[in-house]
């Protein structure tokens, strides 16, 4: 004797009501049409009963998954989680799910993973994977996939993205090594093929412009990833090419984690010797030694961002493709004091 899956009529049946009423029930969007007394009795005899909603079918009837794609370039990155948080409870508050994948920065790769989550049936992409000019970006705009992008975006400005506004991060990074009196400030940038390494460039050339510093005081060297041993690497040779700097403003944390072991190993101090201010100010940043000054994005809101508008995306395909940036903050710790005499 097999057990057979519970169907809707079964929890109709249990619940004492119609099976289109447990139907509206089961569906977050359509639950609040029922009063809260029998939404609850409904549930709880559907939890009772095991009963697990049909989504294959589901997704034959109604044409959709609820299931969104989210690809995710390096998942160890502490920047990653607390964006991914805000997605998925985005996402839940609607009835939606996510698939979350780690592609890496190959673009086969990342092509492969996309299309299998499309054949899966997913009803958008949220990608943190952008690159300034991609054709994969460029590929899902002309199949009329639902995409939002996150913490990244592209040139084009087809699709909606979410990001931290990197100009005025910089900009803040920038006026606090101004205040504390330093006149030789570098920035180590990320990869300027990225959103972010090229918008942190131009939003700290923009602030040294628009203060009274000499611009030849000013360096910039270019990052190849945005990794501790890029950082440490960078800092290495920017000092080697430029060595009365005394205040670095990093691409990223690690890049700025990075910095602190190229300061060491030079047998140097941070902040005696060489100020530093990291972004994005990820997890234990205040625990660091000395505690890192960053520039903190919101991670959280632009998951839930991106939840919202991917929804949206879904709901109203001829929606305005929208540029959100979030205002960042400037956190000061110890990574940063006046230059020496």
């Amino acid at each position: 004797m097999t057990n057979k899956n519970p169907t809707l009529s079964d929890v109709a049946r249990a619940s004492g009501v119609h099976f289109s009423t447990v139907s509206r029930v089961m569906n977050p969007q359509t639950r609040q049409m029922v009063s809260a007394e029998v939404a609850a009795r409904v549930l709880v005899e559907a939890n009772r009963l095991g009963y697990r909603p049909n989504r294959a079918a589901s997704t034959l009837v109604t044409r959709k998954s609820r299931i969104i794609g989210v690809v995710l370039p390096d998942i160890t990155n502490a920047v990653f989680p607390p964006i991914l948080l805000g997605i998925e409870e985005g996402l839940r508050k609607h009835g939606y799910l996510a698939i979350v994948t780690n592609v890496g920065a190959d673009e086969e790769e990342q092509l492969f993973v996309i299309n299998r989550l499309l054949g899966q049936q997913v009803d958008g992409l949220i990608l943190a994977t952008a690159r300034r000019h991609d054709p994969i970006i460029q590929m899902c705009i002309d199949q009329n996939v639902p995409l939002v992008m996150v913490n990244r975006s592209d040139d084009t400005g087809g699709a909606s993205c979410v990001v931290s506004d990197d100009m005025v991060g910089m900009r803040l990074a920038v006026e606090h090594l101004l205040l504390q009196g330093h006149r030789h400030i570098a920035h180590i940038a990320g990869p300027e093929n990225l959103s972010t390494g090229h918008m942190r460039r131009m939003g700290f050339l923009a602030a040294i412009q628009a203060s009274e510093l000499d611009p030849s005081h000013a360096f910039v060297f270019e990052s190849s990833g945005y990794s501790r041993e890029c950082g440490k690497a960078a800092l290495l040779e920017l000092l080697r090419q430029s060595p009365q700097t005394t205040a670095v403003v990093a691409g990223s944390d690690l890049m700025a984690i990075g910095c602190y072991d190229a300061i060491r190993e030079l047998g140097l101090s941070c902040p005696e010797d060489i100020s530093v201010v990291g972004h994005n100010d990820m997890p234990y940043m205040d625990m660091m030694r000395p505690p890192l000054s960053t520039i903190r994005i919101r991670h959280h809101g632009i998951g839930t961002e991106a939840a919202r508008l991917i929804l949206q995306a879904i709901e109203a395909p001829d929606a305005a493709v929208l540029d959100v940036r979030l205002r960042p903050e400037l956190v000061e710790r110890e990574s940063t004091a006046p230059p020496r005499a």
